[in-house]
């Protein structure tokens, strides 16, 4: 399956261009059943979120309503149509993780960010969402940074948790 990752393509190529590329793409996924999602996925990986146009461009190719398309996309938290930041920080809200603080790391994460669930941080380095479970109750609460889970969560180390992160990126700017 051809996968393009986001950060070499996104930086690389406009939007005009990625759109391009998903064309040729979607010619091996034509007349294909389930093959919708996998395309999503791809996008997504492509432009770092599903700009409308992405969109248009599966319904077209796909020979899928528009309506389709954007209804599995709003279904799937997986999905987004905004850009998302470097790093997507969810908080588990699942019944372990709520009832051991989970609400109390969402606030925490939601103050130091300055941002609130479904935005991105202006430097666009985190974007912040919730989960319902994430499988690991036992080590409520649980965050997860891309794939990154961080368990037995306080708010107090929220910062230390974001800074890890923050430390990375500043790495990655002074090889640049």
């Amino acid at each position: 399956m051809p996968s393009l990752e986001k950060n070499h393509c996104s930086e690389e190529m406009s939007e005009e261009q990625l759109l391009i590329e998903l064309d040729k793409i979607l010619d091996d996924y034509i007349g294909k059943p389930g093959a919708l999602i996998p395309v999503l996925q791809i996008a997504q990986r492509m432009f770092g979120y599903l700009p409308d146009a992405s969109l248009k461009l599966i319904s077209k190719r796909l020979d899928k309503p528009y309506s389709e398309v954007a209804g599995v996309v709003s279904f799937y938290s997986f999905f987004s149509t905004v850009p998302r930041g470097k790093y997507l920080v969810r908080v588990c809200l699942g019944t372990a993780c709520y009832v051991r603080g989970g609400k109390e790391v969402l606030e925490a994460l939601k103050n130091e960010l300055n941002i609130d669930v479904g935005e991105t941080t202006e430097d666009k380095i985190f974007s912040l969402d919730i989960g319902r479970c994430f499988g690991a109750c036992g080590l409520a609460p649980v965050i997860m940074i891309n794939d990154d889970v961080h368990q037995r969560v306080k708010p107090a180390k929220v910062y230390d948790i974001l800074n890890t992160y923050r430390l990375k990126e500043e790495k990655s700017e002074v090889k640049k």
